[in-house]
């Protein structure tokens, strides 16, 4: 049995690719990511370390391929301790970084550490597309400016935002993915200062609102991410699978 660790559009083609051919099981983090898949194989739960030797054990894993999101730094270093704990094979796809959109002033920052330091410091409206995993972090140092998120519609998003108290005038609960087009329109109803993004490359949009910022003149705000070893082309990993 093969095991997908879950979590960014890839999935879904991998999923496609292998569906006949082999035996496997996925895991993603959300109901949302589980409506995408449409997958009878599909399973939602956050697995932690011990979570994973029990699930490994379980299911008869013999393979994992994460295809978790890029920033799932912690998911990712559980399923490589997991796999050499178990004597199984793990194989990693790792997304390409984003283009970057020539002339942009974007301002890169290293870690959401260093996101926090540049933000206090500085006031307006910062729009923020980097999910929930850290608004607990960026409310702390909001003072007086004005923070927005754009969220999933689960109910684990908005009950993160709810008890953050978050107003509803700063959530936009909805799911990608959202074009440049789409950027466009939104940044101008809501004309924040800053856009505060993650490096989730190009197929995870990330072009796409640096591009709608650029045209608006919109300072886009970009956490970086750890370079990763691992697969980066999707076909390649099918047919290492297959």
């Amino acid at each position: 049995m093969i095991w997908i660790i879950g979590g960014t559009k890839e999935t879904f083609y991998l999923v496609e690719k292998i569906s006949k051919k082999v035996d496997y099981v996925v895991t993603v983090a959300t109901y949302a990511g589980k409506e995408v898949l449409k997958d009878k194989n599909t399973i939602v739960s956050r697995l932690n370390y011990e979570n994973m030797i029990e699930f490994i054990s379980r299911h008869n894993i013999k393979k994992i391929v994460d295809m978790s999101h890029p920033y799932a730094e912690e998911v990712t270093l559980n399923a490589k301790r997991a796999s050499k704990e178990c004597n199984i094979e793990y194989i990693r796809y790792v997304r390409e970084k984003a283009q970057r959109v020539k002339e942009s002033k974007t301002i890169y920052l290293e870690n959401i550490e260093a996101c926090l330091n540049y933000l206090k410091e500085r006031k307006g409206t910062v729009l923020f597309t980097t999910g929930i995993k850290n608004i607990t972090d960026f409310e702390r140092i909001k003072g007086n400016n004005r923070f927005i998120y754009r969220v999933l519609p689960s109910k684990f998003s908005i009950e993160e935002c709810v008890n953050n108290n978050i107003d509803m005038k700063n959530i936009i609960a909805i799911l990608g993915p959202f074009s440049e087009e789409f950027n466009l329109a939104m940044f101008k109803q809501y004309n924040p200062d800053y856009v505060v993004m993650k490096d989730s490359g190009n197929i995870g949009g990330t072009f796409d609102k640096l591009s709608a910022c650029e045209k608006l003149g919109i300072k886009s705000i970009i956490i970086g991410r750890k370079d990763e070893e691992g697969i980066k082309d999707i076909d390649k990993l099918v047919e290492m699978i297959i």
